[in-house]
């Protein structure tokens, strides 16, 4: 969030580039999202750089993991996985999503019981 807000990207701004960059459906994307046509037309043709922005956010995301280390983020993802299934195993709406991501099949981990 930080690093959109430094790029001067507001919240539907952001959705709009992701959905133009990504070629998902804008009505979609805006209907799950709440915002209305006027909103999404008014910043649906704006520039923006999201390029930047990850690259903004991955380098501030990297901190942690290279505290933790490779043995601290091995155990982190070893503890965290049951509680990410869980939450995801109990949430429907992650399953339907325009990216196609299923947080339970990325996450199975064989003998785990949803």
């Amino acid at each position: 969030m930080a690093a959109l807000v430094a790029h001067g990207i507001g919240p539907c701004q952001a959705l709009a580039l992701y959905a133009r960059e990504h070629s998902l459906d804008p009505a979609y994307m805006r209907t799950a999202r709440g915002w209305t046509i006027e909103e999404w037309e008014a910043v649906s043709d704006l520039p923006g750089d999201l390029a930047a922005v990850e690259r903004a956010t991955d380098a501030a995301a990297l901190a942690p993991w290279e505290a933790l280390g490779a043995a601290g983020t091995s155990r982190f993802i070893e503890l965290m996985t049951p509680l990410a299934l869980r939450i995801a195993s109990a949430n429907e709406a992650m399953r339907v999503n325009p990216m196609a991501l299923d947080p339970v099949r990325e996450l199975a981990v064989p003998g785990w019981n949803t």
